[in-house]
């Protein structure tokens, strides 16, 4: 199985919790572990803007380029985020969710290039095919 991880996945596996050691087994039984680029940026902005130390933060980078391989925005993933960005915003206007981020519709975008999953708790993948909801019971 072929995963795309997000950046809702490495902040539940860097804060240690129940939904982070669910993604922690799902990336360490994935084929192939994928990070889009974008995602080490959204991190790095979180972490920063939380006060983090930049040592934490540059290491926390380096983890994910090491546990994964990080995926450049290219020309399709591009356009297809774009056509991901629309459909995730219809989706989210009709479940009363926030308007989903770029950083979302490059996720969804990368994955279907790449013909992969998107592990994720984030409720603007809730019951899309690609997902793998962390909140399922994994074996």
């Amino acid at each position: 199985m072929k995963i795309v991880v997000d950046s809702y996945d490495w902040i539940e596996v860097f804060a240690g919790t129940r939904k982070g050691e669910k993604a922690k087994e799902v990336i360490g039984k994935a084929d192939a572990v994928l990070t889009p680029d974008i995602v080490l940026a959204e991190i790095a902005r979180k972490y920063i803007r939380e006060g983090l130390t930049e040592r934490t933060v540059k290491e926390r980078l380096t983890m994910i380029s090491e546990a994964s391989q990080v995926i450049a925005i290219d020309a399709s993933i591009a356009f297809e985020a774009a056509r991901a960005y629309f459909e995730l915003k219809e989706k989210a206007k009709d479940k009363g969710l926030r308007e989903p981020s770029l950083f979302d519709a490059i996720v969804l975008g990368s994955s279907r290039v790449l013909n992969a999953n998107i592990i994720t708790g984030d409720e603007h993948f809730k019951d899309m095919p690609e997902t793998i909801w962390l909140e399922t019971k994994l074996n």
